[in-house]
């Protein structure tokens, strides 16, 4: 089960170079690491696709796959290049499996993660900003990264990317107030917070107790587990789609025509951004939610990705069910979200 579910998030970043034409040859040890360049575009598509499993700011009890200075600490050494870095990436992605993975470790703790799709300048820039910058790690990890690498398990001196002193950096960063954000960036970082916590305790169900009991922890905590993070930011948050397992998750006339919008973002393989309307006093925030692998077990197609009995469970649990049939990288839904201007 874990080889299913685990690192979920190392497949939500990375793949080629950039829209240039030239391959980049810089070496990792010439490239300038203590710059913030807080407005790279990277920093934010890491922080959006990425940081809902791999953030360097969860709990060891919370956390589903390694932080990613962990992945790029494994990934480049002093030699390594940019171009080699991104490809290195790519090939992962394309087919990650155990045998080739960089951090046995890790896969041995969490699985081999699943396969999702994302765009190739989305995860060039995510890339990029990995490469450059010196990014955020945990309190913990220097001294964790350095013990493995005397046990031979690191990938050499690490050069360029940081001592221990800027393990702080990224701190700041993700404490932003959410109020002071765009309104769009406020909305998404409602709904990925609130993903994180559904997607937390739905995985931890999962590698406990299995696809079955993780059925009867969203039949029955999904909503609370929602509710609790509208209380926390003062806003309205739900997730609706046309194809509801839950009746109470159908999309209204608008919103259906959100879900289509963003079904042709994603089937033409482009960055999903949030769609704001503005009212008087409120603002509403729509983003998509979409399939990987994990999703599949519940929501993939019959006695194919969904075994006979887990739909023996759906359907003894939600009679009306109509959230079948999908396939990796669709749009299951949005999240719609409202707060107070």
């Amino acid at each position: 089960m874990k080889n299913i579910i685990g690192l979920l998030v190392l497949a939500t970043f990375f793949v080629s170079c950039n829209s240039s034409n030239k391959k980049e040859k810089n070496s990792y040890s010439k490239v300038e690491h203590t710059s913030d360049k807080s407005d790279h575009p990277g920093k934010k598509l890491m922080e959006t696709n990425c940081y809902i499993c791999h953030s360097a700011t969860a709990g060891h009890d919370d956390r589903i796959g390694p932080p990613m200075i962990a992945i790029k600490r494994h990934y480049i050494n002093s030699k390594t290049t940019k171009e080699e870095f991104t490809e290195a990436i790519q090939a992962w992605i394309k087919n990650p499996n155990e045998a080739d993975a960089k951090m046995p470790g890790a896969v041995k703790q969490y699985g081999v993660m699943p396969i999702q799709h994302f765009p190739e300048e989305t995860i060039a820039q995510i890339s990029e900003y990995m490469f450059d910058i010196e990014i955020e790690q945990p309190e913990w990890f220097e001294n964790h990264f350095n013990e493995e690498r005397g046990k031979g398990k690191g990938m050499g001196n690490g050069r360029g990317m940081g001592n221990g002193k800027g393990k702080k950096l990224g701190m700041k960063q993700t404490q932003t107030n959410f109020e002071d954000l765009p309104y769009g960036e406020r909305g998404l970082k409602y709904a990925l917070t609130t993903k994180a916590v559904l997607g937390k305790n739905l995985m931890g169900t999962i590698q406990k107790k299995g696809i079955l009991e993780a059925l009867n922890f969203c039949n029955l905590q999904a909503y609370p587990l929602t509710d609790s993070m509208s209380v926390v930011h003062n806003a309205t948050i739900k997730r609706v789609t046309d194809k509801p397992r839950n009746p109470n998750n159908k999309a209204n006339t608008e919103e259906l025509g959100y879900i289509r919008d963003f079904k042709e973002v994603i089937a033409n393989n482009e960055e999903p951004k949030p769609i704001v309307k503005k009212m008087d006093d409120k603002v509403k925030v729509y983003y998509p939610i979409t399939t990987n692998n994990m999703c599949l077990q519940c929501h993939g197609k019959p006695n194919e990705t969904v075994e006979a009995s887990t739909l023996t469970r759906i359907k003894s649990l939600y009679p009306m069910d109509k959230a079948l049939g999908y396939d990796i990288n669709e749009v299951r839904g949005i999240w719609s979200i409202t707060f107070d201007k």
